[in-house]
């Protein structure tokens, strides 16, 4: 006997909705929109986690007042702030990918829970609010919103579904054909030329090379000392987990060479220096790490995200 499943017609998104992260394609993806070559936004999102580069910020606040201009409502949308989260010894540990020297000298990467708890998980509840089904409502089968995602041609494998019913991710900038230097051209004519990559954490995030972390000693010195701040301070690991007597073998570091961020060499060779530089896949990934930016289900920071298993399952279930 075959079991036959009831099948909701498609009516369409009932919310149009952006991801967005304030760098240079969910930038470009407000942009277009704007400008009617793709369909309008009833609101564009930004998750922060409170913790932003401030050119971020800046860029935040002009695309906030330019897009009110085409009828687009900027929304910010929060889980608290990660610095303080991470640093509060009352807080639920929440893990970020922070490079360890273990105690037998051999190195290793934390588990990353970040960008699901301060990025995508506000972003799902920020969608079922919109559509009119807070949690734990339950969101009925065939509603649901379209949700943009700032991903180029040149990161196609970071595309990713939501994993849930009632948001569905699509990429304007696949079906336009851009990539990452087409968006930055396009910004270019528009004013927009000096938005800087977007990056959950970004003061932070220890997917940074040498150059992430320069750029933040030169450009920001209060977010520098802010960053050699927090190094120091998770050095032997988050003060909750120290609290409830979890055992934390090694030590902790924003910087992937295991080394206190305000002692690393950061600079590269000056200029004229006759001397051989080789150029490997790992004195490559330390210049330039991974490529900053870390949006909700595209970051380019490690493996794609898309949430928990256990958040996913909450969502489905309240779905």
């Amino acid at each position: 006997m075959t079991t036959r499943h009831a099948t909701v017609p498609d009516h369409g998104p009932a919310l149009r909705l952006l991801s967005l992260g304030a760098g240079v394609q969910s930038t470009t993806v407000l942009l277009l929109a704007c400008e009617g070559v793709i369909p309008r936004f009833d609101a564009a999102l930004f998750a922060d986690t409170g913790w932003e580069p401030r050119a971020v910020y800046a860029n935040l606040e002009r695309l906030r007042v330019h897009a009110e201009k085409a009828g687009i409502p900027v929304r910010t949308v929060s889980a608290g702030n990660i610095r303080a989260d991470a640093l509060d010894p009352k807080h639920r540990f929440v893990s970020m990918p922070l490079h360890t020297l273990n105690p037998d000298g051999s190195r290793g990467l934390a588990r990353r829970q970040c960008t699901s708890e301060y990025k995508i998980v506000p972003l799902k509840k920020a969608a079922r609010e919109l559509l009119g089904f807070p949690h734990p409502r339950r969101v009925p089968r065939g509603v649901y919103a379209e949700q943009s995602i700032g991903i180029s041609i040149d990161e196609i494998g970071r595309a990713r579904d939501s994993g849930v019913r009632f948001l569905r991710n699509v990429f304007p900038l696949l079906d336009l054909g851009f990539d990452r230097a087409r968006c930055v051209e396009f910004l270019a004519e528009r004013g927009f030329g000096r938005t800087v990559k977007s990056a959950c954490v970004a003061i932070t995030c220890p997917f940074h090379g040498n150059a992430g972390w320069r750029w933040l000693r030169d450009n920001d010195p209060d977010g520098w000392a802010e960053a050699v701040e927090f190094d120091r301070a998770i050095r032997h690991g988050y003060p909750h987990a120290t609290k409830q007597g979890q055992e934390l073998r090694g030590q902790y570091f924003l910087h992937r060479s295991c080394q206190p961020l305000d002692q690393v060499d950061l600079d590269t060779p000056a200029r004229g220096k006759r001397h051989l530089r080789l150029i490997t896949a790992e004195t490559a990934r330390d210049e330039d790490g991974d490529p900053d930016g870390c949006s909700p289900w595209s970051c380019r920071s490690g493996e794609p995200v898309t949430g928990t298993e256990t958040d996913t399952q909450t969502e489905e279930r309240a779905a």
